[in-house]
Order: structure tokens, then sequence, then C-alpha cells
């Protein structure tokens, strides 16, 4: 049900971004969402009820960077948005960011994170122009982080969560 839930918070996200700051709806499994937009930060707020529980995703470039323990941003990046899905047992944050640092740097040190936080990286694909790593640890942990460089910055999307499997 978990994924049911995340996967109704990414559509409720979609839905915000089209011309109504609010409303809501009911899934075809039966969730109600509840989402707004903020008109003068651009954030986003939804609500998703289940028979699970609660869960609540925000996202925006100025949301509070919530990290799991032992994961922490890219020193010097610029975040260009961050979102996060809090749910009774779980959470996570995924963070696109932008940096002048090259792709390799950020992805070494996004993997020391991991490895020291119990993630077992389990997928690791290189291309001309970055890397992707992707992992899973215990207690339903999950992890990837993708940096490219183009044009002399670095535009990386790491993902990482808890107990949202």
């Amino acid at each position: 049900m978990k994924r049911i839930i995340f996967a109704a918070a990414s559509m409720a996200l979609v839905s915000a971004c089209g011309s109504e700051r609010s409303g809501s709806y009911e899934t075809d499994n039966g969730e109600k969402v509840e989402y707004s937009v903020d008109t003068s930060s651009g954030e986003t707020n939804a609500t998703i009820e289940t028979e699970d529980g609660t869960a609540k995703i925000r996202s925006g470039a100025d949301v509070e960077v919530d990290l799991p323990d032992g994961f922490s941003l890219y020193p010097g990046a610029k975040v260009v948005t961050n979102t996060t899905f809090n749910q009774a047992d779980g959470k996570g944050s995924m963070i696109i960011f932008t940096s002048g640092d090259k792709a390799a740097d950020i992805v070494s040190y996004y993997r020391k994170q991991a490895e020291a936080a119990g993630v077992k990286i389990e997928m690791e694909m290189k291309t001309a122009q970055g890397t992707m790593l992707a992992g899973k640890g215990e207690g339903d942990k999950v992890f990837s982080v993708n940096a490219n460089e183009k044009d002399g910055e670095t535009t990386a999307q790491m993902m990482v969560g808890e107990g949202i499997n």
C-alpha cells in the first residue's frame, strides 16, 4: 500500500502544477487527495488519506531539506526543488540541485554517505556526461543519485527514503 500512497502523492503534485491553486479529488483506489499551491512561493502541499493512514508531501525550491540520518545536502549546492514525503512509518526526500563541481565528485560524496548508512549499492551506470547510483538498505531504506554535467555545471537528483517501499 505504501507504493500506492507514493503514487497518489506524485499525482497530487502533478495536479497542483496546473492552473488550480487548491483542490481535492479521489483516486481510483479510494484515496482522498487534497492539495494547495502557495502563489507567492510556488510551494505545493498535499495530503493523501488512505485506509492505511495519512501521507503528506511538500514540494518547492524553498522547502527545508530534511534528510534521514547520515545524509546531507552536497556542500555548496543550489537547491532547484525539494520534495518531501512523510507518513506514519516512513519519510523521504527528492532533491534536485546544481553545483559547479564534477558529477563524479557529487556521486562519490553520496556513495560514501549511502554506504555509511547501510545502503548496498545495487546499480551503477556511467555515461559520458554523468553517473547514476541506486541501492537499498535495512528498514526499507532506498537511495539513488543521478548527476550529469553540461556546460560546466552539474545538475543532480538525489532521492533517499526510509519505510516507503
